[in-house]
């Protein structure tokens, strides 16, 4: 879909600044190809993208194809054909992420993912400690507050620096470290649902390491929206979804376990083995949407992951740089390429409340028809994240500019 010389032209430049967030993108004319293959409501202008990922045509007419052969074969399939099936989606995803099928579970979503390793981790002792930080999915923290209660481990919670930096962002890990040396896991999330921030996931995971520290990688926002393999994270133990930025049906996500580590994480409590499938079991699944798995990674590799990347990057500049620094406005991600997404939080200034938050986003809705999402939860307070799609026009990025400015 994207010519070679579009795609690196994409990757090239991805430095700070309205003109480098707009050397970034790939021509208009061949994103607005890519766009027109997305059924989207244009009702109103879509800037929150970050709870799920709408399926592009090819991929939601899979989908429907599955659904309706499962549906008409019945049990049939279920037990004479999924097998086979589902053992090539989980080839093709192992590949995608640079690692083999038999690290990988296919799950139901990051969440479940997450849980799987989470509470499955059974590495630590009592009196042993674990580490989470404020910019950490809620449902994460929360089972990592479950591993305190049940385990008897004690939970430390950090906040991230704000504004960020690459190396501080390694030094505040690194200084909780040292100050806890009973901590023996941590969660670290490669792209923050809460403001986008991209962490340096392989320094942080290397340094831990050297301290005899173990890491959960939460990555469900950052595969399909950052250009990366498996082994570029250097993790043990990561989660991901499939239905956000890999854009497959609702419901599909996937477990990492590196090979040589999978004892550490115990299996479900029906089964007792070795092996990496001993580590979940789902039950009937939903075949029609896993298999969609391989139809969404084929739309992926079509685009590809610099050109995804380097287009949601630029969208995210053409607003967030061209108002850095204006009055009344504070942008929460960094300038800094390798700090940012395509995702970017913002706040009024001195609108620090969820409430304030949720008025803000409320507001751009009533006021100029921008649909965004209001995010508590970061130490420094609330703020509304902004998140564009591979559909969305430069325009609407543009209406918001305005729109901001307007209100701050």
């Amino acid at each position: 879909m994207l010519s070679r010389r579009a795609i690196l032209s994409a990757a090239a430049t991805t430095t700070a600044g309205l003109m480098a967030a707009k050397a970034s993108v790939a021509p208009n004319t061949e994103w607005e190809k890519i766009a027109a293959h997305y059924d989207v409501s244009r009702d109103f202008i879509q800037l929150e993208n970050g709870n799920f990922g709408t399926m592009a045509r090819p991929v939601f007419a899979a989908y429907h194809a599955h659904l309706e052969r499962i549906n008409r074969e019945g049990s049939f399939y279920a037990r004479r054909k999924a097998g086979p099936d589902l053992v090539a989606v989980r080839a093709k995803a192992a590949a995608a992420l640079g690692v083999s099928s038999d690290e990988i579970l296919l799950t139901r979503g990051a969440t479940e993912a997450l849980q799987v390793l989470i509470a499955g981790y059974d590495r630590l002792k009592r009196d042993d400690a674990i580490l989470v930080a404020d910019l950490d999915y809620d449902s994460t923290q929360a089972a990592f507050h479950g591993l305190e209660q049940r385990r008897g481990v004690k939970l430390i919670a950090i906040a991230l620096p704000e504004p960020a930096t690459h190396q501080g962002l390694i030094d505040a890990y690194e200084a909780a470290l040292k100050e806890n040396p009973a901590i023996k896991l941590m969660l670290v999330t490669h792209v923050s649902h809460r403001t986008g921030l991209v962490l340096p996931v392989k320094e942080i995971v290397a340094m831990a390491r050297t301290r005899g520290v173990d890491t959960i990688v939460d990555a469900a926002h950052s595969w399909g929206q950052l250009d990366f393999t498996l082994p570029d994270l250097g993790a043990d133990f990561v989660g991901f979804t499939c239905h956000k930025w890999i854009g497959a049906p609702l419901g599909t996500g996937i477990a990492y376990i590196r090979k040589d580590r999978q004892e550490a994480i115990a299996p479900a409590l029906e089964h007792i083995g070795s092996g990496i499938d001993e580590r979940l079991h789902t039950g009937t699944t939903n075949f029609a949407a896993v298999l969609a798995v391989s139809e969404a990674l084929d739309f992926h590799n079509r685009i590809g992951a610099a050109a995804k990347e380097a287009r949601l990057r630029g969208l995210r500049n053409r607003w967030a740089e061209a108002l850095r620094g204006h009055r009344g406005l504070e942008i929460l991600t960094p300038s800094d390429p390798r700090l940012t997404c395509g995702i970017t939080s913002f706040r009024l200034t001195g609108k620090t409340s969820p409430a304030e938050n949720r008025a803000v986003a409320a507001e751009l809705l009533t006021r100029f028809n921008i649909f965004t999402v209001d995010r508590p939860g970061v130490a420094k307070g609330a703020c509304v994240r902004v998140t564009p799609s591979f559909f969305t026009h430069e325009a609407e990025i543009d209406a918001l500019i305005g729109a901001l400015k307007a209100m701050a």
